[in-house]
């Protein structure tokens, strides 16, 4: 059983989180609230969150799992306006989820979980831990677009860097630790990763806040920022890209 009120705007975040990455996910459900695992199809990043029943208006369930076709949860918020409550309430009966907004009723035929395998998150102990504004990040990824399709990350004791470098033009997007950029790091360590999927995965997170980077060398960074008010957390896993010799 499953049946919950939530805010479009929450809604909307935790779309826009998972849908960089994958159509259709699992989520697993219990009495405390929603949580997911899933992997994009190319092996190459890995999305995990947790929402707790405080993010929610009204929240109640048992032990559950139901798959989700993000795209038709899309479309049901493009009926809502912000501040509106969306109510979902699982039909087990006919393995649907029902949403409802202000008068409007839609029924979805849920996604069978057995086709969405459960996912592994390595546990990585990463050297580095930076913490920046995202718009910060944002502006670096802007300027590197048009310049190459990697970008690495770069971190030492004293600064946080992002650099591109393309065959004739090069980017770099510095950032000193300060009040506003706090860097955790007792080496210098360096990773290259796919710009698009980095970019994306940057894209994703709302814009008035602050991201954890964690990062070590030639391994996979991770993401890490708060949704839904606090009452959230999302973690991103992205594989490095290893120049061969």
């Amino acid at each position: 059983m499953f049946k919950a009120e939530l805010r479009s705007d929450a809604l909307k975040g935790l779309i826009n989180v998972i849908s960089t990455l994958i159509d259709e996910v699992k989520f697993t459900i219990s009495p405390e609230g929603i949580s997911l695992k899933a992997v994009d199809p190319a092996h190459v990043a890995m999305v995990e969150v947790t929402l707790s029943k405080a993010a929610f208006e009204s929240y109640q369930a048992d032990d559950t799992e139901i798959g989700v076709d993000i795209d038709k949860v899309k479309d049901v918020l493009k009926l809502a306006s912000s501040g509106d409550i969306i109510s979902m309430e699982q039909d087990a009966e006919h393995g649907r989820l029902v949403f409802k907004v202000g008068n409007v009723t839609r029924r979805m035929n849920l996604v069978d979980t057995s086709s969405l395998g459960d996912v592994r998150v390595p546990p990585l102990e990463l050297a580095a831990s930076i913490e920046v504004p995202v718009t910060d990040l944002q502006k670096g990824i802007k300027a590197s677009e048009s310049i190459s399709d990697h970008i690495a990350l770069i971190a030492d004791s004293e600064r946080f860097e992002l650099h591109c470098d393309g065959d004739t033009d090069s980017v770099d997007l510095v950032m000193e630790a300060s009040n506003t950029v706090k860097i955790d790091a007792d080496m210098k360590v360096s990773s290259m990763f796919p710009l698009d999927y980095f970019s994306n995965l940057i894209k994703a997170v709302p814009s008035d806040l602050r991201v954890k980077i964690e990062l070590d060398t030639d391994y996979p960074v991770r993401i890490v920022f708060a949704l839904a008010e606090g009452n959230g957390v999302v973690k991103y896993l992205l594989a490095p890209r290893i120049e061969k010799e």
